[in-house]
């Protein structure tokens, strides 16, 4: 205990330890619920009544509280240890070291048993703990729940076997002749001890009955609880705030090779010549139409025509047919989406005000609410929603070219020049479906085909590692693409690569068949196949590329001062040999 002491700013124990006696005590404050413990080797402290169902979970402890206590002379008062932990709870939560996940899986199961590594992942990502410590509430109460229905269903199962066997001595006793007004007497008490049993097993079964209605109500609020915790976190991310602590793992380009090779300095008409932003470049070659698009829509909706509404697609089509080449297999997807689809991917119920929703009585999905497509990402996983894949299917690689359509209502007031954040805009997807083992690997494999892209248009670009408190929802581990925009000299993310593990799987009830191994393929004494009980996949989902913001990267590192812009070598085959972009005379 003293080196676990030692280690870390906080103590996880178990109250189940031999050694320890707990006395729990839960603090609530504006933010957070955190069930904390006061324990000691050398006293016993009574567990107060109220927080018997806690008594099986392991809590979170301030280090330097138990240390104060085991030193203590005297026993606390309930008080104290209110007052000591509530002021406590501020600075030590955000010093709190996050638990390695191990091979640990979001769900109730992990909830109940590993509820510390559950806290640790959830303060890394500055994500409230309510939900959690009251499903780890519920879990104590469903057991509970449970044990409550058993044991009237025994109770009813013994008062129907006592009806069975008193009817059968009724019976028998009718088949015997010349009964005397003893056997009447002793046949009063078998009618009274009937009635009695048949009313134990009504009571009982009511009884169960009641407590199956409870479970399924208790079932559902922690199905809804469980839906809005994000994903525990893989060990290689890093902690942090938001993005500044995201980690540079990798940098590819210069950013001052084709400003050279195009001449900037030398063909500027001045030295003190900048590069413009995209959407001026898009204007002076008229191609970029955006208040014809606000007349139509309103804000953040753009138009191309011309030669930009042509780049923009050979960069799709490139990016497709290059992708399809590495082996992935196109898709085409509805763009319209039930509900459970959305919440299969995890973007429901959460972000449900970043969507574009349809009104029920225009359309449904199957009876669901109807919403428009986020990003491919949703469609495509769902593609194998509720299956049981077989091992030799597995890794399944799919590549989606869809219209992305994003309300982003927490956005406003940014990013509102150009197309770096419209409600509408292109994405070339990248998903696979995978098994546990491979699940890293692909993970890898897939952002390098990302950044293939990146590579074959010849644009600077830097690969991010992102720390725990900018990473997704549906993630344990995420890559950012960050593109090189000498306009807004900055680099600006083009695609986000995630390995969301079994996440996603578990909600969509996605899974796949193991191949048997030699010694667990036959049962020997059966002489039959044994079957393998199906694994959750693993997803792993990126954008290759986000075609809007390639659009965008085009324009301003291929521009040129007289106003032109090159086409990349790559891109020239699908602008039909065009080497450079004019603005129309």
């Amino acid at each position: 205990m003293q080196s676990l002491m030692e280690s870390t700013p906080y103590t996880y124990l178990c109250n189940s330890s031999k050694k320890l006696v707990a006395m729990f005590l839960l603090v609530a404050t504006a933010r957070q619920h955190v069930v904390r413990a006061w324990s000691t080797s050398s006293r016993s402290c009574r567990i107060p009544a109220s927080l018997h169902h806690l008594s099986r979970h392991h809590y979170l402890v301030p280090t330097t509280y138990i240390k104060s206590m085991l030193h203590s002379t005297t026993d606390p008062t309930t008080e104290s240890i209110a007052a000591t932990l509530s002021t406590d709870a501020a600075s030590s939560t955000s010093t709190t070291k996050r638990l390695s996940r191990q091979d640990l899986s979001l769900d109730l199961k992990t909830i109940d048993a590993h509820l510390d590594v559950v806290l640790s992942h959830l303060h890394s990502r500055q994500a409230p703990t309510d939900a959690v410590m009251e499903l780890s509430q519920l879990t104590a109460q469903r057991s509970q729940l449970i044990m409550e229905r058993d044991d009237a269903l025994h109770q009813r199962k013994q008062a129907s076997a006592t009806v069975g066997q008193l009817l059968a001595a009724q019976q028998k006793q009718q088949k015997v002749e010349g009964s005397d007004n003893d056997d009447n007497n002793e046949n009063n008490d078998n009618d009274t001890l009937l009635e009695q049993a048949k009313q134990q097993s009504q009571v009982a079964a009511l009884a169960a009955s009641n407590a199956d209605t409870k479970l399924v109500e208790l079932q559902a609020r922690m199905d809804d609880l469980l839906a809005g915790v994000p994903n525990l976190l893989d060990d290689m991310v890093p902690n942090g705030k938001d993005e500044t602590s995201n980690v540079v793992v990798k940098e590819w380009g210069d950013v001052k090779a084709l400003p050279k090779r195009l001449q900037w300095n030398t063909l500027a008409d001045s030295s003190d010549w900048e590069p413009l932003w995209h959407d001026d470049v898009a204007s002076n070659l008229q191609g970029y139409m955006a208040e014809a698009a606000v007349k139509i829509s309103g804000a953040r909706f753009v138009a191309l025509s011309g030669s930009i509404a042509r780049l923009e697609r050979a960069l799709a089509m490139f990016m497709m047919d290059m992708h399809v080449n590495k082996g992935y297999t196109e898709v085409t997807v509805p763009y319209v989406v039930g509900r459970s689809a959305l919440e299969g991917t995890s973007q429901l119920p959460k972000f449900e005000q970043d969507l574009f929703a349809i009104s029920p009585s225009s359309h449904t999905c199957n009876g669901e609410d109807a919403f428009l497509i986020p990003t491919a990402e949703v469609p495509v996983t769902n593609l194998h929603r509720n299956d049981i894949l077989e091992a030799s299917d597995l890794p399944i690689k799919y590549v989606s070219y869809t219209p992305c359509f994003r309300a982003e209502a927490g956005s406003y007031g940014r990013d509102t020049k150009g197309l770096i954040r419209t409600h509408q805009f292109h994405k070339v997807e990248l998903v696979k479906i995978t098994s546990a083992e491979s699940s890293n690997d692909e993970h890898e494999a897939l952002t390098e085909d990302a950044e293939a892209i990146l590579q074959a248009l010849e644009l600077p670009y830097r690969k991010m590692r992102l720390c725990s408190g900018d990473i997704g929802f549906a993630a344990r581990h995420c890559y950012d693409l960050e593109v090189w925009l000498p306009g807004a000299k900055e680099y600006r993310e083009i695609s986000s690569c995630s390995n969301c593990g079994d996440f996603q799987a578990r909600r969509m009830s996605l899974r796949y068949r193991p191949a048997a191994g030699d010694d667990e393929g036959t049962d020997k004494k059966a002489k039959k196949p044994k079957k393998v009980k199906p694994q959750l996949c693993h997803t792993i989902n990126g954008s290759g590329l986000a075609v809007g913001r390639t659009l965008v990267a085009v324009l301003e590192n291929y521009q040129r001062p007289d106003g032109s812009v090159v086409v990349p070598t790559v891109l020239r085959p699908y602008m039909g040999g065009m080497e450079v972009m004019q603005a129309p005379k």
